[in-house]
Protein backbone atom coordinates (compact mmCIF):
# COMPACT_ATOMS: atom_id res chain seq x y z
CA UNK A 1 0.00 0.00 0.00
CA UNK A 2 1.25 2.94 -0.82
CA UNK A 3 0.91 7.03 0.76
CA UNK A 4 1.42 8.42 -2.41
CA UNK A 5 -2.22 9.28 -4.69
CA UNK A 6 -2.51 7.39 -7.66
CA UNK A 7 -3.68 9.61 -9.95
CA UNK A 8 -1.36 12.30 -11.96
CA UNK A 9 -3.53 15.69 -11.15
CA UNK A 10 -3.64 14.46 -6.76
CA UNK A 11 0.12 14.37 -7.29
CA UNK A 12 0.15 17.66 -8.43
CA UNK A 13 -1.96 18.75 -6.22
CA UNK A 14 0.05 17.55 -3.10
CA UNK A 15 3.06 19.24 -5.08
CA UNK A 16 1.39 22.24 -5.02
CA UNK A 17 0.71 22.37 -1.48
CA UNK A 18 3.98 20.94 -0.59
CA UNK A 19 5.38 23.84 -2.32
CA UNK A 20 3.19 26.56 -0.95
CA UNK A 21 3.03 25.69 2.51
CA UNK A 22 6.60 26.62 3.54
CA UNK A 23 6.28 29.99 0.93
CA UNK A 24 2.92 31.08 3.27
CA UNK A 25 4.92 30.08 6.55
CA UNK A 26 7.57 32.26 5.57
CA UNK A 27 5.72 34.66 4.95
CA UNK A 28 3.35 35.07 7.98
CA UNK A 29 6.53 34.55 10.09
CA UNK A 30 8.54 37.79 8.45
CA UNK A 31 4.88 39.80 8.66
CA UNK A 32 5.05 39.22 12.40
CA UNK A 33 8.62 39.79 12.91
CA UNK A 34 8.08 43.40 10.93
CA UNK A 35 5.20 44.03 13.11
CA UNK A 36 6.42 43.42 16.65
CA UNK A 37 7.78 46.92 17.37
CA UNK A 38 4.71 48.61 15.89
CA UNK A 39 2.66 46.59 18.89
CA UNK A 40 1.92 48.78 21.66
CA UNK A 41 0.09 47.41 24.48
CA UNK A 42 -2.04 49.31 26.77
CA UNK A 43 -1.63 49.58 30.61
CA UNK A 44 -3.14 51.05 33.90
CA UNK A 45 -0.23 51.98 36.64
CA UNK A 46 -1.54 48.97 38.51
CA UNK A 47 -1.20 46.54 35.39
CA UNK A 48 2.16 47.83 34.34
CA UNK A 49 3.12 46.89 37.69
CA UNK A 50 1.76 43.48 37.84
CA UNK A 51 3.12 42.32 34.40
CA UNK A 52 6.74 44.12 35.57
CA UNK A 53 6.82 45.74 31.97
CA UNK A 54 10.67 45.89 31.04
CA UNK A 55 12.61 49.38 30.64
CA UNK A 56 12.72 50.51 27.06
CA UNK A 57 9.41 48.78 25.95
CA UNK A 58 7.55 50.94 24.32
CA UNK A 59 3.90 51.07 25.86
CA UNK A 60 0.84 52.95 26.57
CA UNK A 61 0.16 54.28 29.80
CA UNK A 62 -3.24 55.37 31.20
CA UNK A 63 -4.90 56.76 34.01
CA UNK A 64 -6.03 60.17 35.87
CA UNK A 65 -3.28 62.60 36.16
CA UNK A 66 -2.96 62.80 39.83
CA UNK A 67 -3.92 66.64 41.60
CA UNK A 68 -0.61 68.28 42.66
CA UNK A 69 1.39 66.48 40.32
CA UNK A 70 2.01 68.29 37.62
CA UNK A 71 5.64 70.15 37.20
CA UNK A 72 6.76 71.99 34.65
CA UNK A 73 10.48 72.50 34.45
CA UNK A 74 12.68 75.51 32.67
CA UNK A 75 14.01 73.13 30.31
CA UNK A 76 10.56 72.78 28.60
CA UNK A 77 9.96 69.21 30.20
CA UNK A 78 6.64 68.49 32.39
CA UNK A 79 6.81 66.08 35.22
CA UNK A 80 3.24 64.42 36.20
CA UNK A 81 2.06 61.10 37.74
CA UNK A 82 -0.96 59.17 35.95
CA UNK A 83 -2.34 57.15 38.74
CA UNK A 84 -5.43 54.31 38.85
CA UNK A 85 -7.14 53.01 42.12
CA UNK A 86 -4.14 51.00 43.14
CA UNK A 87 -1.00 52.70 41.31
CA UNK A 88 0.93 55.22 40.39
CA UNK A 89 3.67 55.92 37.77
CA UNK A 90 5.96 59.53 37.40
CA UNK A 91 6.09 60.52 34.09
CA UNK A 92 8.10 63.02 32.35
CA UNK A 93 6.97 64.45 28.85
CA UNK A 94 9.07 67.07 26.68
CA UNK A 95 6.58 68.63 24.37
CA UNK A 96 3.51 70.46 23.80
CA UNK A 97 0.74 69.07 26.07
CA UNK A 98 -2.85 68.78 24.41
CA UNK A 99 -5.33 71.72 25.55
CA UNK A 100 -7.57 69.22 27.40
CA UNK A 101 -4.79 67.85 29.67
CA UNK A 102 -5.03 69.11 32.99
CA UNK A 103 -5.32 67.86 37.10
CA UNK A 104 -7.79 64.87 37.46
CA UNK A 105 -8.31 64.64 33.69
CA UNK A 106 -7.76 61.13 31.85
CA UNK A 107 -5.18 60.71 29.70
CA UNK A 108 -3.05 58.18 27.75
CA UNK A 109 1.15 58.29 27.29
CA UNK A 110 3.04 56.39 24.73
CA UNK A 111 6.51 56.11 25.37
CA UNK A 112 8.55 53.67 28.19
CA UNK A 113 9.74 52.97 30.99
CA UNK A 114 13.27 54.01 31.95
CA UNK A 115 15.73 51.84 34.38
CA UNK A 116 14.69 54.11 37.48
CA UNK A 117 11.13 53.58 36.95
CA UNK A 118 9.85 56.70 35.46
CA UNK A 119 7.77 56.46 32.25
CA UNK A 120 9.36 58.82 29.70
CA UNK A 121 6.23 59.94 27.21
CA UNK A 122 6.52 60.67 23.92
CA UNK A 123 2.89 61.28 23.00
CA UNK A 124 0.71 62.28 25.71
CA UNK A 125 -3.18 62.33 24.58
CA UNK A 126 -5.81 63.89 26.57
CA UNK A 127 -9.12 62.33 27.46
CA UNK A 128 -12.30 64.01 27.13
CA UNK A 129 -15.31 63.19 29.73
CA UNK A 130 -18.57 61.49 27.95
CA UNK A 131 -20.70 64.92 27.90
CA UNK A 132 -18.08 66.46 25.32
CA UNK A 133 -19.59 67.99 22.35
CA UNK A 134 -17.19 69.73 19.77
CA UNK A 135 -17.63 73.23 19.76
CA UNK A 136 -18.76 73.34 15.85
CA UNK A 137 -21.74 70.32 16.44
CA UNK A 138 -22.95 72.74 19.41
CA UNK A 139 -23.12 75.58 17.36
CA UNK A 140 -24.79 73.85 14.56
CA UNK A 141 -27.42 72.53 17.15
CA UNK A 142 -27.64 75.84 18.61
CA UNK A 143 -28.45 77.14 15.26
CA UNK A 144 -31.07 74.92 13.95
CA UNK A 145 -33.03 75.14 17.32
CA UNK A 146 -32.25 72.02 18.47
CA UNK A 147 -29.36 72.76 21.80
CA UNK A 148 -30.65 71.71 25.53
CA UNK A 149 -27.61 72.84 27.10
CA UNK A 150 -25.67 71.16 29.69
CA UNK A 151 -25.27 68.11 27.63
CA UNK A 152 -28.90 67.47 26.91
CA UNK A 153 -30.25 65.35 24.25
CA UNK A 154 -31.87 67.14 21.03
CA UNK A 155 -35.77 67.16 20.67
CA UNK A 156 -35.60 64.46 18.17
CA UNK A 157 -33.69 62.41 20.69
CA UNK A 158 -36.70 62.90 23.48
CA UNK A 159 -39.06 59.82 23.40
CA UNK A 160 -42.46 60.61 21.72
CA UNK A 161 -45.98 59.57 23.03
CA UNK A 162 -46.09 55.67 22.67
CA UNK A 163 -48.45 54.09 19.99
CA UNK A 164 -49.87 50.76 19.70
CA UNK A 165 -50.01 48.77 17.25
CA UNK A 166 -52.63 46.04 17.04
Amino acid sequence: MSLLPRSRTARRRLFVLAAAAPVLALAAGLTLYGLRGAISYFYTPAQAASAHVAAGQTIQLGGLVETGSVRRRPDGSVNFVIADRRAADPVVFRGALPDLFREGQGVVATGAFDRSGVFEASQVLAKHDEKYMPKNVADALKAQGEWRGGGAQPSYAEPGPRVRAD
